[in-house]
């Protein structure tokens, strides 16, 4: 017998949620962090649509996920409202701002990097990306390096990145198997198996009330007037057989029509593979992702060059939306690029398309399928270590990639130090190219001195490397 269907707040119109969740792909600027905060102001906050529990078993939930955190938890949040079509608009108005810019973004970047103007504004934009990449180091590691054993796995990833090459998948299966094991071993289910410390969600939001007297009344109090609170059942496997098929001919029609047209060994093909595997492997956000491409895209495919990589970060960050879209971006440059059959722009816009679908159909497709049992996530033992583990492995992956990408801008050469069988590529200080130096000198002290915004950074970067080409 199936259950009954989940019920969502009535007094919540669709035309309502249409709107915030439009605003909420506007404003989504910043990372995952702010756009968080953003919609928790929005939908916590000022509206009262969700209460704050709810709020964060959503968060925990998406967490755990391959892929953008904060378009999940949109997503996530359109379908408590509406059910699937409240988190298909909540998720899709999420992406669709941002990508509309970075498409736009990509075509100019292709053909017309070159001119002067341009060149001095990507420059800017790379040393600023360094001082953004430091920065969200420097977070991350405050946030989720806490306790030794953590911190000695974010080291031992850093260099077996930087010296092994190792696949990132592998990497992060690993954490993950060892940190869950961990886990279910602990003898404490209230303390976290790795750091000893209480559980706590990646990104938190401030507290707003507590929760005393009925827990069912005092919930209720956090809505709007009139909001009828949520009442949903978890289905059974019937579920997981109805959406599970559907997703996936969906992720992947794309795909199989790109053979058809293309042959499966065209570039769209292959580009289509590798961000649908980057899309089931990538935890950590956008950072994480990066680190995978880069060493795909980069090192095995020859796609683009790795300053290229750090112009499509820079794009994505001055976007709104999410910073994976990034991917949408190495997409149009690949296939740009390496297709022959057709003419370079209109390759490179169905690369980008490619490239999107591929990487955000997945992620609606997690959360269509684990939606209805998120409420019962925080009695699964193992999850919290296994998320720490991840986490401290995400960490020492942005730094092996701050410090290749640093390389790459700072310097003009590099050496190969051979490490018994291994090899690190190191900088040869002497080739220290000054002007990238003082442009990410800048774009640090705005950051780490003045705690000036992103955008302020962004376009003060971009100003002095416009000077510094056009002027000097």
């Amino acid at each position: 017998m199936n259950p009954a269907p989940p019920r969502f707040p009535v007094s919540v119109s669709f035309a309502d949620a249409l709107r915030l969740w439009l605003q909420v792909g506007l404003l989504s600027f910043g990372g995952p962090a702010a756009q968080i905060a953003v919609m928790h102001r929005l939908v916590v906050d000022e509206r009262r649509w969700v209460d704050e529990q709810k709020f964060l078993n959503g968060l925990n939930f998406c967490m755990l996920l391959p892929g953008p955190e904060a378009q999940q938890l949109a997503t996530w949040l359109g379908w408590t409202l509406h059910g699937l079509r409240g988190g298909l608009a909540a998720g899709l108005l999420f992406i669709l701002p941002g990508s509309l810019c970075m498409l736009a973004l990509g075509w100019i970047y292709t053909e017309y990097r070159e001119l002067p103007a341009l060149a001095g504004l990507f420059f800017g934009l790379k040393c600023a990306v360094l001082a953004v990449l430091a920065d969200a180091l420097r977070r991350l590691t405050r946030r989720v390096l806490k306790s030794r054993p953590l911190q000695w796995l974010a080291a031992a990833t850093c260099a077996a990145m930087l010296i092994a090459s190792l696949p990132f998948p592998l990497v992060v299966a690993t954490a993950g198997g060892v940190g869950w094991f961990v886990g279910r071993r602990q003898s404490s289910p209230g303390t976290n198996g790795m750091s000893g410390a209480p559980a706590e969600p990646k990104h938190t939001v401030p507290a707003q009330t507590t929760h005393s007297a009925s827990p069912r009344v005092a919930q209720q109090e956090l809505y709007a007037p009139g909001v009828t609170l949520p009442s949903v059942t978890a289905p059974g496997w019937g579920h997981i057989a109805r959406v599970l098929p559907m997703g996936l001919a969906i992720w992947f029609a794309p795909l199989l029509l790109a053979g058809s047209l293309a042959g499966f060994n065209s570039v769209f093909v292959q580009t289509a593979l590798f961000f649908s595997r980057a899309a089931v492997v990538t935890f950590g956000g956008a950072y994480a992702v990066l680190g995978y491409v880069d060493q795909q895209a980069v090192e095995k495919f020859g796609w683009l060059q790795r300053g290229e990589m750090l112009d499509g970060l820079g794009l994505a960050e001055t976007t709104p939306g999410p910073l994976i879209l990034v991917v949408q971006f190495v997409g149009h440059v690949a296939c740009w690029r390496e297709s022959a059959d057709l003419p370079p722009a209109i390759a490179g816009i169905l690369g980008a398309l490619l490239a999107t679908w591929v990487t955000f159909a997945p992620s609606f497709l997690w959360i269509f399928l684990g939606a209805p049992w998120v409420e019962q996530l925080p009695r699964v033992r193992g999850l919290t270590t296994g998320l720490q583990a991840i986490s401290a492995v995400v960490v020492g992956v942005i730094a092996s990639l701050s410090f290749e990408l640093a390389g790459g801008v700072l310097f003009d050469q590099q050496q190969s130090l051979l490490i018994g069988p291994l090899t690190l590529q190191l900088p040869i200080w002497t080739s220290l190219r000054l002007d990238a130096a003082a442009v990410s000198a800048l774009g640090a002290v705005l950051l780490f001195v003045f705690r000036a915004g992103l955008g302020v950074v962004l376009a003060a970067c971009v100003a002095a490397g416009l000077v510094l080409r056009l002027v000097l």
